[in-house]
């Protein structure tokens, strides 16, 4: 079997990593020739994996594009704002285009469409696909640590088959599902969810509040998936409660990063530009927030950290307003 990454950053390594151990040969994609003649020369990415983290014999890099075709599987790393270019060049160069598997997490940043919703556009009536997605960052996959995530694909039997294709990776399990979009918006909510305890934590506000802005979070997360036709029982699954547990309290979370630095007084530019990833919370903040205006849903988390991050206000002053709502009820179904 044969795998092609498409992306060499931190998640793109690491999963080339990951695969390592049950293809026999891995391609490790970049645009850019610097980097793959560094990669070739090297064997670790030390700009996005600690140094120590060396690529295994069975991982080589490319920059020419059309090799990626000829792999069994396709996994598209690269920011989801890129999606849609990698496509359409998958298209041009071959009619066989491979098993696909997405692992960025958001809305399109010029038409606020999820991953799949993109593939629906550009690969008409393509369905091998799933997306690779979940609680996990990239430095303990690379490692080894163990790591639960979830394979959503429309196609659950695609999604089965592959998870058992790749269950000798070791302490990575997949779980096979078919609630794509539920599972894509959970995972993309999660983001922005965490700028906000990472603010709260930067704030030092204390641990009574990061549990309560976790709880209200998940609240908010679960609406947004109810109303764009994902099912419940996902928001309480890895790519639900799970993704938000991680991304709202690990300390290698780019998104909580970000907030705890803007609680600092630092400029998102500031923040983004030192932080040399991609945090997909920054982005995504602004297409939630215009998706919640328009369906009617109330996410005032959310809403906090799009007029923080996209209007520079005050933060102290959001934090206020936050914790001076209107007392109401913990469950809409609760009679006062």
């Amino acid at each position: 079997m044969q795998v092609a990454v498409l992306g060499a950053g931190s998640w793109g390594s690491a999963l080339a990593i990951a695969m390592s151990h049950v293809a026999d040969n891995v391609l490790l994609w970049s645009h850019k020739l610097e980097q793959v003649n560094y990669l070739q020369s090297h064997r670790n990415n030390p700009s996005y994996l600690p140094a120590e983290i060396t690529f295994p014999a069975n991982i080589s890099f490319f920059v020419d594009f059309s090799e990626c075709c000829e792999a069994d599987l396709l996994i598209i790393a690269t920011p989801l704002n890129a999606v849609r270019e990698i496509l359409q060049q998958l298209k041009q160069l071959s009619k066989h285009i491979p098993d696909i598997f997405l692992v960025s997490k958001g809305f399109e940043a010029s038409s606020g469409l999820l991953s799949h919703q993109i593939i629906a556009q550009e690969l008409i009536k393509f369905d091998r696909y799933g997306l690779l997605i979940g609680p996990s960052f990239a430095k303990e996959v690379a490692l080894g640590l163990p790591t639960a995530i979830t394979l959503a694909a429309p196609s659950l039997e695609f999604a089965t088959s592959w998870m058992n294709r790749l269950q000798n990776i070791p302490n990575f399990r997949i779980y096979a599902h078919d609630d794509v979009v539920g599972s894509e918006v959970g995972s993309a909510v999660k983001n922005v969810l965490a700028i906000a305890v990472g603010i709260a934590d930067g704030l030092s506000l204390g641990y009574n509040a990061r549990a309560a802005l976790i709880t209200r979070s998940l609240n908010e997360l679960a609406s947004l998936v109810l109303a764009l036709g994902g099912r419940r029982e996902t928001i309480y699954g890895l790519t639900g409660i799970g993704d938000l547990i991680l991304t709202c309290t690990g300390d290698l979370s780019r998104n909580r990063k970000v907030g705890q630095e803007l609680a600092l007084g630092k400029s998102i530019d500031e923040i983004v530009t030192s932080l040399g990833h991609v945090a997909e919370g920054v982005s995504t903040a602004r297409e939630i927030f215009l998706k919640a205006q328009t369906l009617g849903i109330d996410m005032p988390i959310v809403e906090c950290v799009y007029r923080i991050i996209y209007q520079q206000a005050n933060i102290q002053k959001e934090v206020s307003q936050l914790l001076s709502r209107q007392p109401k009820s913990e469950f809409i179904g609760d009679k006062a």
